[in-house]
């Protein structure tokens, strides 16, 4: 009922197509076969340590790109009406490097690394623009079950191909292939087209008002500086805002590096890479109903301590996959990670709102999505480095604790939500 009353509007229905076709790179690529992929064919010669280490580079310096160009791509978009525009490019720049990833050849891991910079770049820069379009494309009273419609349909437009994917490489003589190898680049192929042919309805109906600026773009570029400059500095005048942009920096950081990592970790430990990918593929469908769960629990607890609770959850995910043995002990965490993902991920956002001001959501909601979806740049590099020194991955992955340590201490020193005003900002409960 919800998606037909939403979806009968040709522009609602292709913003909600892009989340359904760009889903697909995070699930198939990022988290699942480009990891696999890079250390048994790019990085072949390499010790397991190092290939991880690799991988963390590259996500932690694409996620760096991106923390770094985001911002101020986005005020100059504001100022000139530019967002389409961008994501359009952003978009079509990580389809471009998704279909040449599978012509890098065996063992020339610096090609496949930079092509995967690129394209996550691509897949990161799009998002950002595209979740500011979600304003043009709905009423204020449907916002909300527009975005709960977008990530819904995200995570079934994503999985469904990545299961499909998944299938092709545990059973490559049924679609007529040689390999696993050639399904995994097929694979790579299937995404770009996927998330070229979803991108097509919102390049085609989804628009802005026109908003020309004056004196071109250097006038945007000014304009977008001086928007970056006053964000900034209003939220470091809101010490609660700021202690909790902090924390959420550090524990997502987390969440988003065992995402990432996960399936390289696995088969650092010598698990089946078939094995490792079916887990995932359960993360995904498992993610999305465990947050909604996860809804109802934060309303009864309150956001603060189902953040708490998620975090304590992640610790100890983290203690127990440097202990364990076996593939069916990774399935187990697979399915401990889907139950709490979403869950933190919803519940910080609801916990954020009720601390910033009310007159002025849309600025900080901005800066608080980049963080939170370019996350992942300090913790694939500890992963990387720590087990590279030490020779042991299990201790790369127990590198992870310190960025939960940190950011429940730092979330510790936030004023709980509720109860009117605090250091200038509206906390009302609502």
């Amino acid at each position: 009922m919800l998606a037909g009353t939403l979806t009968t509007d040709k522009k609602t229905l292709s913003w909600v197509l892009y989340d359904w076709g760009n889903s697909a790179y995070a699930t198939t690529v990022m988290a699942g076969f480009f990891p696999v992929f890079f250390k048994e064919y790019w990085s072949v010669g390499a010790t397991a340590a190092q290939s991880t280490f690799y991988l963390g580079v590259a996500n932690s310096l694409a996620s760096l790109l991106i923390v770094l160009l985001a911002p101020l791509l986005g005020a100059i978009a504001d100022q000139c009406a530019a967002r389409k525009r961008f994501l359009l490019f952003f978009a079509f720049l990580g389809i471009g490097m998704s279909a040449l990833l599978p012509l890098v050849a065996q063992g020339q891991w610096p090609w496949a690394v930079l092509l995967y910079v690129m394209a996550t770049i691509g897949f990161s820069g799009s998002i950002t623009f595209y979740d500011s379009l979600i304003v043009f494309v709905t009423t204020p009273a449907r916002l909300d079950q527009l975005s709960a419609l977008g990530y819904a349909m995200g995570y079934l437009g994503g999985g469904l191909l990545f299961a499909l994917n998944v299938w092709m490489t545990l059973q490559p003589a049924f679609f007529g292939l040689a390999d696993a190898a050639e399904a995994v680049r097929l694979s790579f192929y299937s995404v770009a087209l996927w998330w070229l042919l979803f991108t097509l309805p919102l390049a085609l109906w989804v628009s802005e008002p026109d908003r020309r600026t004056d004196g071109g773009a250097l006038r945007a570029v000014r304009g977008g500086l001086r928007q970056l400059r006053d964000t900034l500095r209003h939220i470091r005048q809101l010490r609660t805002v700021y202690l909790f942009l902090l924390a959420y920096w550090c524990y997502i950081d987390g969440v988003d590096t065992i995402v990432r990592m996960a399936v390289d970790y696995g088969m650092s430990l010598g698990f089946n890479s078939n094995s490792l990918i079916v887990a995932l593929l359960l993360t995904q469908f498992v993610g999305f109903p465990a947050a909604i769960a996860f809804g109802y629990l934060g309303k009864r607890i309150g956001a603060k301590r189902g953040i708490y609770l998620a975090i304590a959850a992640y610790v100890v995910i983290v203690v127990s996959a440097s202990r364990m043995e076996s593939e069916q002990a990774f399935y187990a965490l697979a399915i401990a990670i889907g139950l709490v993902q979403g869950g933190i991920q919803s519940l910080s956002r609801s916990f954020y709102a009720r601390l910033i001001p009310h007159d002025k959501s849309a600025e900080f909601f901005g800066f608080y999505n980049m963080l939170g979806k370019f996350a992942a740049v300090l913790g694939p590099l500890m992963v990387g480095w720590v087990g590279v020194v030490s020779g042991d991955p299990r201790l790369g992955i127990l590198s992870l604790l310190l960025l939960f340590f940190v950011g429940a201490l730092l979330l510790s020193r936030v004023a709980d939500e509720g109860g009117g005003v605090r250091d200038g900002v509206d906390t009302r409960e609502g």
